[in-house]
Order: structure tokens, then sequence, then C-alpha cells
């Protein structure tokens, strides 16, 4: 069957494109460590219901900046895409967020004319939007952020814990080590240690570590502190993690200025975690002080 064409059906080579709405991002690009920081523009076409990471993505795909020129895509970290591995961290028009989570049409209701992206500010940079983030790992290692057990072999049922512990305990587990709350904290200042060029690597990573114990802690290291002392297990350390808690870079250092529960994206008390850290580093300390 051939179909009729009407005239108002047709189309004519001389009709302009309809325009496709772009979504203008600006990143703060630094090419590697140490290296000045330099802004740069780009724009990737609008979908609907797009993510910073989709953003990402698509300016990785095209690989020039909005005023054409070629350029290396953005370097940056993410894994899990759902808000669980904590990896895909930035600021997010000037605020700590998951960018996995950080939804486009909100972020242009919140700022209509561009989208800003830049690394965390309390981490050294590797690459744009890539950061080190071993001092907030080093941190969980000074507290002993887990349950000790030793050997592999089984070691029968473990102790019970009443429901009403464990819904304590949980939200403090949800942790994912994002680092939001870190720098989103006035206390918690960036530490970068550049190597030497007659230092070894051992030397080096001795010196970095000495480095980050000296400074603060940090909510996320105190919190988890809190969820395995509570621990019927994990409790067997726990002088250990307290003596973390009071030495240099410890609970001491918290301004209480509350900006990290105000940006950590599970919702986790880190206050209440805080003040309860307190409150066993001041009972302990006391203890400790008459025992001897």
């Amino acid at each position: 069957m051939i179909k009729a064409v009407s005239p108002l059906d047709e189309v004519h080579d001389d009709e302009p494109p309809v325009e496709r709405r772009m979504v203008h991002v600006r990143v703060l690009r630094q090419d590697a460590p140490g290296q000045e920081s330099y802004w740069e523009r780009h724009a990737v076409p609008y979908e609907p219901n797009m993510n910073v990471i989709s953003v990402l993505q698509k300016i990785a795909e095209r690989a020039r900046a909005e005023d054409g020129r070629e350029v290396s895509p953005v370097a940056w970290d993410c894994n899990c895409l759902e808000e669980v591995c904590g990896s895909c961290t930035m600021l997010v028009n000037g605020r700590s967020r998951m960018a996995c989570s950080a939804l486009v049409d909100r972020l242009l209701a919140e700022s209509p004319g561009e989208i800003e992206l830049r690394p965390m500010s309390k981490f050294p940079v590797v690459r744009d939007l890539k950061v080190d983030r071993g001092r907030l790992f080093r941190a969980l290692e000074r507290v002993k952020a887990w349950v000790p057990v030793d050997g592999s072999y089984d070691h029968g049922p473990g102790p019970r814990i009443s429901p009403e512990e464990q819904e304590d305990a949980y939200p403090l587990s949800e942790c994912m080590s994002c680092g939001c709350c870190l720098e989103a904290c006035p206390q918690y200042t960036k530490i970068e240690v550049v190597r030497r060029d007659d230092e070894s690597e051992a030397d080096f990573e001795h010196r970095r570590a000495a480095a980050y114990d000296r400074g603060f802690l940090g909510a996320h290291a105190i919190s988890q502190a809190v969820l395995f002392n509570g621990h019927p297990t994990g409790k067997m350390i726990a002088d250990e993690r307290l003596e973390s808690l009071t030495s240099a870079g410890g609970i001491q250092m918290c301004g209480n200025a509350q900006n990290c529960v105000a940006v950590c994206p599970k919702h986790i008390p880190l206050t209440r975690s805080i003040a309860r850290a307190g409150r066993a580093a001041t009972v302990w300390a006391i203890k400790k002080l008459f025992d001897r």
C-alpha cells in the first residue's frame, strides 16, 4: 500500500535542526600530583535521570572541551554506582557528595547555569577528581576497626547479640569510608607528604604514616571504634582502641562542628558516636590513672 503524504508532512532540508539541551560542566583538573590545577569546561547532551557519573562518562567519550579542543578524559574513581563502595566522593557544586547519587536534574535546580566538579580538598590529588585516601584507611588501622579472630578454624557459635544491640549497631556498620564527613570537618586538615629523591619507599611510607598519625583521626574512625568496642568479641581489645582515641590526633581534636553528620550520605549518627567515644575515653583515662 502506498501512503499519501500531505504537504504538511514533508521534511524540508532548509529547516533548522532542533537544538538539543546541553549540560554544562566545569571541572577542576590536575594532570599529576603536585602540579597546578586548572578549570576546564565541558558540555554534554542532556538525558533524563542522569547522575554525575553519567556526565563524566560522556565527557570521557567525547574527549573534547566545550571550546572544541581535544583533551584527555577526566580521571575519577567509581565502582558500585549504587552508593555502597564510597569511592566516587567529590565536591559537586561545592558540597561533598557521592557522584553516583548526585542527580543532574536536582543539581541543575540548585545551580541552573552549570555543574561544578572538584576533587576533595582534604586529600592529595592523584589526577583530576581522583585523590589518595590512604590517610582515611590509616585511621581505621589506628583504631583497629575490625573484630580480632585468631586462625581460620571453626570457633563455634558466636556470642548472642540482642535485637536492641543489633538495631543500635547497624547504622554504624553502614559506613563505607567515603570521606564525606572528613571533607566537611574543619578540624580535619590536609596532610600531603612528598617523597624525597634520596628516600627509599619503605622510609617514605614510614614517614607518611607518622605524619598521618599526628593528624586528626576523623569522625569515621571514631564511629568505627565505638562500633567494634560495643561488639561482644571486638570489645576484647577495647583498651587498645581507647588508647588510640586519646593519643595524638584523637577525639580531643574534635571541635563539635557537627558538619560530619550533616553530610553523611548514610545518615550515620556520627555525633552520637563521638559523644559515646568521649565518655568512654574519659572513664578509661580515669581508671587508668588510679590503676597505676
